[in-house]
């Protein structure tokens, strides 16, 4: 059982219990590979007879649809499009997250709100105020932080999907190419999630390698949080 903590006062009508199942939490930049993690370790653990629920940025019924439009148009400011993601985040911590690990489920999340912050200072937000925002923010049990060098992530975001405009900072950097801005920008990001993994206390992954051995050093972290727990409980 893990005592739910909060970064701040979390929801003032939400009861504080302990909840069964772990948050584990996969943090980093655009194209270091996240998402094959999350997917291989969703697996893993279900191969292990673990139940587990995936989420991400987005992917709430109640924004996500008004997220997606507003990022085609390109339309909203830097601190109305981090509220509507702060919106998306907590209607998937209140009917997601909480009731999965409640449910005894072991929650893997592609990115958390640090994402978001990283986004939003880059953007030219106030750090303190987007810190302040997730008072609501549930603590994660684990948040394993993948970080890879630029020439990687430009090696992978080529042979795969592509540059894009979002990932590129294309809507704050300007300049005439996707490439250049997405190295300036990805630079940046970089940047802050390094100092959020000292300030929140990341276990760091070099994601500059293998598939399978980025997997293994998440595996591990993985099994030495959840592993302790079935002991105990087989002791009882």
């Amino acid at each position: 059982m893990t005592k739910m903590k909060f970064y701040g006062n979390g929801f003032p009508y939400l009861t504080k219990e302990p909840l069964k199942g772990k948050l584990i939490v996969l943090e980093g930049t655009d194209g270091v590979g996240r998402s094959t993690q999350v997917a291989m370790l969703k697996k893993w653990l279900e191969k292990n007879s673990y139940a587990v629920s995936d989420t991400g940025l987005r992917r709430s019924p109640l924004t996500q649809p008004g997220l997606d439009k507003a990022k085609e148009g390109n339309t909203l400011t830097p601190t109305t499009l981090s509220l509507f993601y702060a919106t998306d985040f907590a209607d998937r911590l209140e009917n997601q997250i909480i009731p999965a690990m409640r449910a005894g489920f072991h929650v893997v999340s592609d990115r958390y709100f640090y994402s978001i912050i990283a986004r939003d200072v880059v953007r030219g937000l106030a750090p303190d105020w987007t810190r302040e925002v997730y008072g609501f923010a549930l603590i994660p049990d684990l948040v394993i932080y993948l970080k890879a060098d630029i020439p990687t992530l430009v090696t992978r975001i080529v042979h795969g999907r592509g540059f894009n405009f979002w990932e590129s900072g294309m809507d704050i950097i300007k300049e005439q190419d996707l490439y250049d801005s997405f190295v300036q920008y990805q630079k940046s990001m970089i940047e802050q999630f390094d100092l959020m993994a000292e300030e929140y206390k990341f276990k760091i992954v070099d994601a500059n390698r293998s598939v399978k051995e980025i997997f293994d050093d998440v595996r591990n972290l993985v099994e030495d949080l959840i592993e302790p727990v079935d002991k105990s409980k087989n002791k009882n």
